[in-house]
């Protein structure tokens, strides 16, 4: 998938590789967002071959989760996406990668709130 990365022309794509996708937690994505990221994309193995049972289970709500305090702080739905292997495998994938990034540049920038200290 990495190597795939490259192919995805004027964008910075930074990859995190796991050993599983539900190994993923809320911070850590929280974090991409704080860093700069304008989007985060949870790539899952397919559906019911899952090697750790649930994890790409626990991938999508902790998504869902991130999505919500996205919207909560003001930066809007439509920045984090799980994307699951298909048939299509990596190629696929890659395919559904680069929907992603022309809705997330679509997508209205975030108002750069003033920081109080």
């Amino acid at each position: 998938m990495a190597a795939g990365i490259g192919k995805l022309d004027g964008v910075t794509v930074k990859t995190i590789g796991l050993p599983c996708s539900g190994k993923i937690d809320i911070p850590y994505l929280v974090k991409a967002f704080e860093t700069g990221a304008d989007g985060a994309v949870i790539v899952t193995c397919k559906q019911n071959e899952c090697q750790h049972l649930e994890g790409n289970l626990r991938a999508n709500k902790r998504a869902e989760a991130v999505e919500s305090l996205l919207e909560e702080i003001g930066m809007g739905k439509g920045r984090m996406a799980v994307i699951m292997l298909k048939e299509g495998g990596v190629e696929g994938a890659l395919g559904e990668i680069r929907g992603f990034i022309d809705r997330v540049r679509n997508l209205p920038q975030p108002q750069k709130s003033a920081t109080h200290v």
